[in-house]
């Protein structure tokens, strides 16, 4: 049986950092960062997967730029995990818009990290 768990593929030439958000039990959780290698795969988040929506951002190490959306979590520019996506400056946090992932009700997802998007 394939494994439960959410995942993120780098299908680009670059070195990729990714971030997650999600809800977890008492409130939003942002996470970050995982390096992934061109061509590289790695499980953000294993076992059979709790919520419907997760939030990514992923930001191109080597070209710049960012595959993130419109909703709005904390991050920092080093490894972090951070409780709570409100009030991220008055905290000492960055501000950072994350694309919106419904997973529906899938027990894994995996995201495919492309020079065209995010797939």
């Amino acid at each position: 049986p394939a494994a439960a768990e959410f995942t993120v593929c780098n299908q680009t030439e670059s070195r990729v950092g990714v971030a997650i958000g999600y809800l977890g039990d008492k409130d939003w959780t942002t996470e970050g960062w995982w390096n992934l290698k061109p061509g590289g795969c790695e499980t953000i988040l294993p076992g059979q997967l709790d919520g419907r929506y997760y939030y990514v951002l992923a930001r191109d190490w080597d070209k710049g730029g960012d595959w993130g959306g419109a909703t709005p979590m904390c991050t920092q520019t080093k490894v972090f995990t951070i409780n709570g996506i409100k009030d991220c400056k008055e905290r000492g946090l960055d501000t950072s818009g994350f694309y919106e992932i419904d997973t529906g009700s899938e027990d894994s997802w995996t995201v495919q990290l492309t020079d065209d998007g995010v797939q």
